[in-house]
């Protein structure tokens, strides 16, 4: 065997090796908390998004290099033919895992709306809130429509149509109070 087959297969298993820890860890250069400051994409939260320089790009390219350079190379080419050949396809290769990241990471979306961020805002009420009983409200967060089971604080009855106020969260229930809407709007972004 050549020492440029076995560079090649080294190569291209050292790829293998991290593409598999990276299945479990994910990018491993993020997990052993060491980053380059390279990625391609950041989000608005200022973290890191999907990088050229991910491990799990860098390990692709050396997959492809490795194994594909030495296929090549077992089929006849020569050395520098091979090494051309894994150069290209180790390009490909990572780049379509580049691609495919990046497209994955920029359709994550927005996190979910937790409930402590709907306190003080205005809803409508949807079902009637009956006197010492539950009615259900209904607001737009981000939008999306979200239906929640509401009660009054003081156990009066609001009718379908009116605007409450969100005053807290209490279990799966929100307990709302009438509002007057000229000073307030309704939860919309």
């Amino acid at each position: 065997m050549s020492t440029l087959l076995i560079i090649f297969l080294t190569l291209g298993g050292i790829g293998f090796l991290f593409l598999m820890i990276s299945l479990i860890l994910g990018d491993i250069f993020d997990a052993l908390d060491f980053d380059f400051d390279f990625d391609a994409d950041v989000d608005a939260s200022g973290g890191s998004g999907f990088g050229i320089l991910d491990s799990r790009v860098i390990s692709m390219f050396l997959v492809a290099f490795g194994f594909i350079g030495a296929i090549a190379l077992q089929l006849g080419s020569g050395g520098v033919l091979g090494i051309i050949v894994g150069i290209i396809s180790g390009i490909v290769l990572g780049g379509l895992v580049f691609a495919f990241g990046a497209y994955l990471v920029s359709n994550e979306g927005d996190p979910p709306v937790t409930n402590r961020e709907l306190v003080g805002h205005a809803a409508k009420v949807i079902v009637d809130i009956k006197p010492d009983s539950i009615g259900q409200i209904s607001f737009n967060v981000r939008h999306q429509r979200i239906d929640k089971l509401a009660r009054t604080r003081d156990g009066k009855e609001i009718k379908a149509g009116e605007t409450v106020f969100i005053e807290e969260i209490a279990g799966n229930e929100f307990i709302v109070s009438s509002i007057d809407m000229t000073n307030y709007e309704m939860l919309s972004e």
